[in-house]
């Protein structure tokens, strides 16, 4: 860890540009960096330049298969399920791409109270969900006050013996003092994306005069996040702003600059691509278009070359798309999505969405679709109440430990799950699959402690987690 790296600018925009240019790789170069990345170290900066190269479509398959390996060795079967809670619409920025921007007036705003968070949280433990992420626009009346006391009833709510695990936040930049007291309400990983990394694309998308604006502001906020105590982030951008080449390396670089300065790398990236939003006028035509092909390299890519990095992949995808990444690097989805404030618990309300969505199931048909394509479906929070966040979780992640305590923890919440909410028909289906996992556990003594505490969850007993 090197503190004087602190706080600085990381991005070298020329640079980047100039490992964007250069041949593709030889079937030899490109063997060499797999072989490389199939020993689960990561690469480097110029390894994921030169895979970023490739066109070729036998290359670009042997690039997939290499990630699907790794995603395997790492997280097994297992996938993180949780839902966004939008807790509010409006928002002082008018960045072109979104709807909730200042200047949209087709759509109806509105900020949550706690009595009506309350209601949203319920509705959602209703359909069986433990992790939640709490968003919002920026605006002054759902600052740090606001936000501290969301969290604090989120947490609160009670529904049939069912409660909220785990919160996590995507918000604003802020201050060091006040991630400060985000860190004292519990909160688990902080996301706020970029949006852009190329800084001269970024105040074209972001005009001045608004808080966003600011372009360094927002590149080092995740030095003030972890600053101030928070042990896990979560980055990401908006693809279809920039080439999406330039904002792959500078995901990378943004990886290592947290890893010299702070000794931990993100712990989530996030892969939004723009979708339509009403009242917005960028995504009628899109600077950056990415096709579904390079999506899918893209997320390859950055499975192999930052190994332990969760990858989030949101319901702006279709059901297809997300079922096939599964496979090719994704490790954590959200499932039966609203992005409007009041939603869940009123499918009436017309407050304005963020933008288009693209998956519309329910949660108990995510799950079925998963359960079907042999994925455990994992509500687990067991990392963060045990304290294996930061550089804790990875130092078990690297060795390859962390696999005793996630997979089963993922079939304890997937258990309670099926018990508690599922469809016969999903439940039927769950309970098949929880049977023939725990006959591949090649730990005698782990394979009792789970048939233990799946006996337990049986019999009654919740949140059981190692």
């Amino acid at each position: 860890m090197d503190t004087s790296k602190k706080f600085k600018n990381f991005i070298d925009k020329d640079k980047l540009y100039r490992l964007i240019e250069g041949n593709e790789p030889t079937q030899k170069e490109l063997d060499d960096v797999l072989n490389r990345a199939s020993e689960l170290k990561g690469l480097g900066l110029e390894d994921v330049a030169m895979l970023l190269r490739v066109t070729d479509h036998q290359q670009i398959y042997q690039i997939m298969e290499t990630a699907k390996k790794v995603k395997q060795e790492i997280y097994g079967k297992r996938l993180v399920l949780f839902a966004p809670l939008y807790t509010g619409n409006r928002c002082v920025n008018n960045c072109v791409y979104c709807s909730f921007r200042k200047d949209n007036k087709q759509i109806k705003r509105k900020i949550l109270d706690m009595e009506e968070i309350s209601t949203e949280v319920k509705t959602l433990l209703a359909e069986g969900h433990k992790r939640i992420l709490l968003i919002c626009g920026e605006t002054p009346a759902n600052g740090i006050d606001y936000m501290c006391e969301a969290i604090r009833t989120t947490y609160a709510v009670r529904q049939n013996g069912q409660y909220v695990r785990r919160i996590n936040v995507e918000l604003a930049p802020m201050s060091i003092e006040d991630f400060r007291r985000l860190k004292e309400e519990k909160i688990g990983t902080y996301v706020c994306f970029q949006e852009t990394y190329e800084p001269d694309l970024y105040k074209t998308y972001h005009p001045a005069g608004t808080p966003k604006a600011d372009y360094e502001n927002r590149l080092l906020v995740m030095d003030r996040a972890m600053e101030g105590g928070i042990d896990d982030v979560g980055l990401g951008v908006l693809f279809g702003l920039a080439d999406y080449r330039f904002e792959i390396l500078a995901l990378m670089e943004h990886a290592h600059h947290l890893e010299e300065a702070f000794g931990c790398g993100p712990h989530t990236i996030s892969f939004p691509r723009i979708e339509p939003a009403e009242g917005a006028p960028l995504p009628e035509h899109i600077p950056h278009k990415v096709s579904d092909d390079d999506f899918k390299k893209i997320i390859a890519i950055i499975r192999i070359a930052l190994p332990y990095t969760g990858i989030i992949l949101s319901t702006r995808e279709n059901d297809d798309m997300r079922t096939e990444l599964f496979n090719y690097g994704v490790s954590q989805i959200s499932a039966g999505s609203r992005t409007n404030p009041g939603a869940y618990a009123a499918e009436e309300e017309h407050t304005g969405s963020q933008f288009q969505l693209g998956d519309h199931r329910t949660l108990d048909e995510v799950v079925a679709s998963m359960i079907e394509s042999g994925y455990i479906p994992s509500f687990c929070t067991g990392c963060y109440r045990k304290g294996r966040v930061g550089h804790d979780f990875m130092d078990l992640a690297k060795p390859g430990l962390i696999k005793d305590f996630c997979m089963p923890n993922a079939l304890f919440t997937f258990r309670e799950y099926l018990n508690d909410f599922a469809s016969p028909e999903t439940r039927e289906k769950g309970m098949k699959l929880i049977s023939n996992l725990i006959e591949e556990v090649e730990k005698p003594t782990l394979k009792e402690t789970i048939k233990d505490n799946i006996a337990k969850i049986d019999e009654g007993e919740r949140d059981i987690y190692l």
